[in-house]
């Protein structure tokens, strides 16, 4: 008798390029840190935010003259100084509330909420942008190439929207197309770049961000591609009307359809990472890649498909500059620094979709509620910069978050309670001392 056919066991996939990892090896000590802090508990997040606006009071009654003043007779009637730190705290927050939710001061409900319509503007192009961030961050990969996708979006966006001739809702659909496609490529180049090579994904896109730059400036400086025809400035022509994304709520607000546009993106990548099996080869792959590989997942490939579909999100966040907000023309700064604030964005949001809509939100509130501060208040805007900084510093650093707080650090083993031991009285010592 013969015993049992030994079957050959199947070789995985070939890979696509050069895998940077190799098989059986564990994942670095930064690449586990890295996990940590890009989808670590969401309740650091929050806690986060706390210390950030704690940090932001202590500087805002710093700047306050009142409270200069009152300081040097503190000793003398500390209540003064006391209620001056109140007074410049609790106007501050109030008007940074007005400035990005409600105006309680003025009539009417529709002006009311105009202040939370330009909160929604302002975060429409963060979380497009922070959904490529956070996106990439899900496969291990540190995508912080937002200012140059952004630049390549809104050149494709604004050249289809100032050269082609179509009619609505065809010409806006093109130009939206456009952005979307410039975006995934320029994105995909380090994607294919780390597939290949095993090039690093923040040297590259840090490249990739000046090249476009230059290049957006050369184009805006020609006549025929960007330029404004008749004009020495390089900016564009106003867009066409056809290409215009329209208002939600009506003329009297600026809030415009790229609100959609990013929540459509939203509802796409929660889909995609928690449905579907393309997302769960990325997850895989962020994981552990040696792993993934093992399994037969090919990671060279993952990593340009993520790189291109992350490009493709941040692209969305160009078309919303550009075919949303300045419709009658855009220069070299159209990014606006959005490409390194979706960086927070993503960080504050755990690079979950629906945790990089809330933090999104937040960050559209600081912008538009910095300004209300302000002019009102006499606050300077730099302060608000501040605590978005101090948020990252805090997300970047979970376990003092956790020791302020006095949270258990992860991983921490309770030691278990040992039996105490019956006292003894007067009668067993006296025995035990005699024996």
């Amino acid at each position: 008798m013969t015993g049992p056919e030994l079957k050959p066991i199947a070789s995985a996939p070939a890979d696509f390029g050069t895998d940077p990892t190799s098989p059986g090896t564990e994942p670095s000590r930064w690449h586990r840190a890295f996990r940590r802090i890009v989808t670590g508990n969401g309740l650091i997040s929050v806690l986060s935010v706390i210390l950030a606006l704690i940090a932001g009071s202590i500087m805002i009654a710093f700047t306050d003259p009142d409270v200069q003043s009152t300081a040097g007779y503190f000793f003398a009637r500390p209540g003064d100084m006391l209620a001056a730190v109140w007074s410049s705290i609790s106007g501050a927050y109030v008007a940074l509330f007005q400035g990005a939710f409600y105006n309680f001061r003025v009539d009417g409900f529709a002006a009311g909420i105009r202040p939370l319509t330009e909160t929604l503007k302002f975060a429409t192009p963060l979380i497009a942008a922070g959904l490529g961030v956070g996106l990439a961050f899900r496969a291990g990969l540190f995508n912080i190439g937002g200012q140059g996708q952004m630049l390549m979006a809104a050149a494709a966006a604004g050249w289809v929207g100032t050269s082609m001739n179509l009619p609505w809702p065809l010409h806006m659909l093109a130009a939206i197309v456009a952005g979307i496609v410039a975006g995934g490529i320029w994105a995909g180049i380090a994607g294919i770049l780390k597939a290949r090579t095993g090039a690093h994904e923040v040297i590259v896109t840090i490249m990739l961000n000046h090249i476009a730059v230059y290049l957006l400036a050369w184009m805006l400086a020609t006549q025929g591609i960007l330029q404004a025809p008749g004009s020495n400035n390089p900016k564009t022509a106003a867009m066409a009307e056809s290409a215009v994304l329209p208002g939600i709520l009506g003329p009297q607000y600026k809030l415009h359809a790229g609100f959609i546009l990013a929540l459509i993106a939203v509802a796409f990548t929660w889909w995609l990472l928690e449905r579907s099996s393309l997302g769960f080869r990325f997850r895989a792959v962020g994981e552990n890649p040696s792993a993934a590989k093992v399994a037969g997942i090919s990671v060279g490939r993952m990593y340009f498909y993520v790189m291109l579909i992350a490009g493709g999100l941040v692209g969305i966040a160009g078309v919303s500059q550009m075919l949303g907000t300045v419709t009658s023309g855009f220069g070299g700064d159209i990014d606006a620094g959005i490409g390194f604030d979706a960086i927070t964005v993503a960080l504050l949001g755990r690079s979950t979709p629906l945790g990089i809509l809330a933090a999104g939100i937040l960050f559209g509130a600081f912008k538009a509620g910095g300004f209300a501060m302000q002019a009102s208040e006499n606050v300077p805007i730099e302060i608000v910069l501040v605590v978005q900084s101090l948020i990252v510093l805090f997300i970047a650093a979970p376990p003092l978050v956790r020791a302020i707080f006095g949270l258990p650090q992860p991983g921490a083993r309770k030691k278990p309670n040992k039996p105490k031991k019956p006292k003894k009285n007067a009668a067993q010592i006296a025995e035990e001392v005699s024996a």
